[in-house]
């Protein structure tokens, strides 16, 4: 919570539920990052939160961006960014999104696969590429590494694949998990790179761009290692494993740039003990939940803070609840969240770091409520 956002919520009073996103603390999150990682290229991860306010201001900041998809990629070239400034960081594309790209100037572009490889071949002929390998997620809360990345062998073969078929084999990258809360993550991560940078090398292919990935923690309910510390355990790895003849560095932030700088606003919609009893749980229903914006709750997996204007009151253990007709809307049931007990209806609650992984989880107006409003002041 900014005291920008403080302010806007004081004044303006939004109907809820709504997100409220204080912009430039999205720079000053930028520029943290520059100073830990500063040998390293930043790639925003548009899909934390593609907003045209984020886009322009980190246009004028310098920094490039990730694109999950040619939509992004469309937002990013509507927001002022040059093609060139654009990786196709989704191992997953169409050929139409391929091609796309490809005209609107984009030339870097990962893969994972032996067909997305071909495609990419066939259809951005010439172009930059980098492989995605699979690492060990450890330490992450949101881990990634089941449906991406490829292992250290095949990883090989298809760099060489790469060459054959006339695109440039640039790069390698990985990625850690999302909110990942372990600096040894990367080293390790680093670590198997390097080994695959160095087979490659006596194979005649050099190397030229490592991508680290994003991952980089925010705070939520628990302490997280500062940014410092992981660009710090960074650098040493890098220049452990690579010597003098560092690679050039990409990372993709997308939490760790966002998170912090939104809020969400939301309504107490019901608080109730169904079985009527004192000793029956009590649920807490907000206007916002699993399918509106608070998609990873998932499996508990982020743990959110909430400010009621009750804090100081007496808590006891809650369920947490979105407002649709759909058995799964839950967000807190095995690990309860401790709220004042004097919580009513109508109370309103701020839901601290929402600002990454929100508002591009809200848009589909499941049983009616409509998307998420969003003000990004």
């Amino acid at each position: 919570m900014t005291p920008k956002i403080d302010r806007f919520l004081a004044e303006q009073q939004p109907a809820t539920p709504c997100l409220v996103v204080d912009v430039d603390r999205v720079a000053e999150r930028y520029h943290a990052l520059q100073d830990a990682l500063p040998l390293a290229h930043i790639y925003y991860a548009v899909k934390a939160n593609p907003a045209r306010a984020i886009l322009e201001r980190l246009v004028t900041l310098g920094s490039c961006f990730d694109a999950a998809s040619i939509g992004e990629i469309r937002m990013c070239v509507a927001a002022g960014a040059s093609a060139d400034r654009i990786s196709f960081g989704n191992t997953v594309k169409k050929v139409s999104a391929i091609r796309e790209a490809r005209e609107l100037g984009v030339d870097l572009y990962a893969f994972d696969s032996m067909e997305e490889l071909e495609k990419i071949a066939a259809h951005a002929p010439g172009a930059r590429v980098y492989c995605r390998l699979a690492v060990e997620n450890q330490g992450a809360d949101w881990p990634l590494s089941r449906k991406f990345g490829t292992t250290i062998e095949h990883g090989r073969v298809l760099m060489l694949r790469a060459r054959e078929l006339g695109m440039d084999p640039y790069g390698l990258s990985f990625h850690v998990g999302s909110q990942q809360t372990d600096t040894a993550a990367y080293e390790a991560a680093i670590a198997r790179v390097a080994m695959l940078h160095t087979d490659l090398a006596r194979a005649g292919i050099e190397i030229r761009m490592v991508n680290l990935g994003g991952g980089f923690p925010v705070r939520y309910t628990s302490d997280v290692p500062e940014i410092d510390a992981f660009g710090m355990a960074i650098s040493q790895a890098m220049t452990r494993h690579f010597g003098n003849d560092l690679p050039l560095m990409l990372v993709e932030p997308g939490r760790f740039l966002v998170g912090d700088a939104g809020v969400v606003s939301t309504e107490v919609v019901l608080v109730s003990r169904r079985g009527g009893k004192q000793s029956d749980p009590r649920w807490v229903y907000l206007d916002i939940g699993r399918f509106s914006g608070l998609a990873e709750t998932e499996g508990e997996a982020i743990r959110y803070d909430f400010r009621t204007p009750r804090d100081g009151d007496a808590c006891g253990p809650t369920i947490m609840a979105g407002p649709s007709c759909d058995g799964v809307d839950i967000m807190y049931e095995k690990r309860r969240v401790g709220l004042p007990v004097t919580l009513e209806s109508g109370d309103r609650i701020e839901i601290l770091s929402t600002g990454a992984y929100v508002s591009t989880y809200c848009s589909t107006g499941f049983n009616g409520f409509p998307p998420l409003t969003e003000y990004y002041i």
